[in-house]
């Protein structure tokens, strides 16, 4: 019996084959382009989620690691190494101790620190007030967004590069202030980005390009402040408002940008547009940048001096990773705001306020508290001076800052250059400008739903 079904089930099988094989559909045309596709093993869809992955990684990767051959600016035409590693280790002056660091703002990877420095960092043993500890973190790649080289014969430090993590990403602090997990996205509002560059031992690249001393620009550097940067200066020569105050903006979140359209506070461009932008012009990477709107003497004139405006740099380090680059940070949530920092009941009333009453959500749309489309408002619209407007290519707009993660944002103020100092002092000042009759009661509510978001 066995034999006999073993004989008749491929007999049956070439039966069904001749018969699905005659039914074939007749008179149906295909695109010949498709049987290039024609992957049994892995189909068009399986490759999309292929991609996807090794984008996820490769864009995390450049995020987090890549310094896009920044070492040549930081450290061979500024030579901000030699500061850091100090004379005792073939630098200049005293050098940056580990706690000096963590007090500018830097941060350390916990998950980066070699198990013996973790355990002697637990233990105490480690002196934080030595240049050492500074270069040892900086041996182990743990410092967020610097990478120190080393020689290897020598085992001193011989230039220094940066990566986006430096400015977009702090730490959980899980381990003690400055040392934690790291936490991407969050703009690292403790960063004193100018006072460190200050003490480079040399600062002529930007002296010659501004036209000024040394002296001046160690001036403008360090008038700065932590969590801010001024990231049009080495193009339009502005380094104070008309009020006299830096002319800087606080450094961003990098967060919660998938779906939103435009990029930075007065809108240059989309998220890659100013990805290409920072890592060629304001990190001094290798690449390709290209904004003819720049190529104006009268509003760009260090731009075109520098030719900034049209940057072709041979080998290009940027423009192939700015893909990978753009979908991890589209890829990186909003975070939560912790249990416990708003009231729950009256944010659930500062909803029904924010899309009704105070006409919030016609600017700030749910979800994304943005405008989809074209998110930009003139000065006069929102109550503000058009200074820091008019420093981008079209002169006039701000956008409309997608709102989800505000209470990472609170420490330096809120709005672009933080002139307000708390969510207080914003829900007041729409109240002015949009002539709003909200009772005491429905602002508080409202920024209870502002803490929520």
């Amino acid at each position: 019996m066995q034999r006999a079904a073993a004989v008749l089930l491929p007999l049956g099988l070439l039966v069904l084959t001749y018969a699905c094989a005659r039914n074939l559909p007749r008179g149906v045309e295909s695109n010949p382009a498709a049987l290039a596709q024609q992957a049994p093993e892995r189909s068009f869809e399986h490759k999309i989620e292929a991609n996807a992955k090794d984008m996820l990684k490769d864009g995390k990767q450049i995020f987090r690691y890549d310094t896009f051959g920044s070492e040549h600016f930081w450290g061979g035409a500024l030579r901000l190494h030699e500061a850091i590693a100090g004379a005792a280790h073939g630098g200049v002056g005293p050098g940056v101790t580990a706690r000096q660091a963590l007090q500018l703002g830097l941060k350390v990877d916990l998950g980066a620190l070699p198990k013996i420095l973790l355990e002697a960092i637990k233990g105490r043993s480690v002196d934080l007030d030595k240049v050492d500890t500074t270069l040892e973190l900086l041996r182990a790649n743990a410092v967020v967004g610097v990478t120190g080289v080393f020689d290897k014969s020598t085992k001193r430090m011989t230039s220094i590069g940066i990566q986006c993590a430096l400015c977009h990403s702090t730490v959980d602090d899980s381990l003690t202030k400055g040392i934690g997990r790291r936490l991407d996205g969050w703009p690292n509002r403790d960063l004193d980005i100018g006072k460190i560059v200050a003490s480079a031992p040399t600062l002529k690249p930007f002296a010659d390009l501004l036209g000024v001393d040394e002296g001046t620009v160690r001036g403008v550097l360090t008038s700065w402040g932590p969590g801010r940067y001024d990231a049009e200066l080495n193009h339009d020569g502005k380094a104070t408002r008309p009020d006299g105050k830096p002319a800087t903006t606080l450094l961003p979140a990098a967060f919660g940008l998938a779906g939103v359209n435009l990029h930075t506070y007065s809108g240059w461009g989309s998220v890659t547009h100013w990805n290409a932008y920072v890592a060629t012009t304001q990190m001094h990477g290798k690449g390709t940048f290209y904004d003819p709107r720049m190529n104006d003497p009268q509003r760009f004139p260090l731009a075109v001096k520098s030719g900034d405006w049209n940057r072709r740099d041979t080998p290009d380090l940027i423009t192939s990773k700015l893909a990978a680059l753009h979908y991890y940070q589209l890829s990186i949530p909003a975070p939560e705001p912790p249990a416990g920092s708003f009231d729950a009941a009256a944010a659930a009333r500062g909803k029904i306020v924010f899309e009704g009453k105070a006409k919030c959500a016609t600017c700030h749309v749910p979800p994304l508290y943005s405008e989809p489309g074209w998110p930009m408002h003139t000065a006069e619209e929102i109550g503000i001076d058009d200074f820091q407007a008019s420093r981008a290519p079209d002169r006039k707009f701000y956008r409309t800052t997608p709102l989800k993660g505000l209470f990472v944002r609170e420490k330096g103020g809120f709005y672009h250059d933080g002139r307000f100092e708390d969510l207080t002092q914003v829900v007041g000042h729409y109240s002015r400008v949009l002539k709003l009759s909200l009772s005491d009661a429905e602002k508080a509510d409202l920024i209870q739903f502002l803490k929520s978001l």
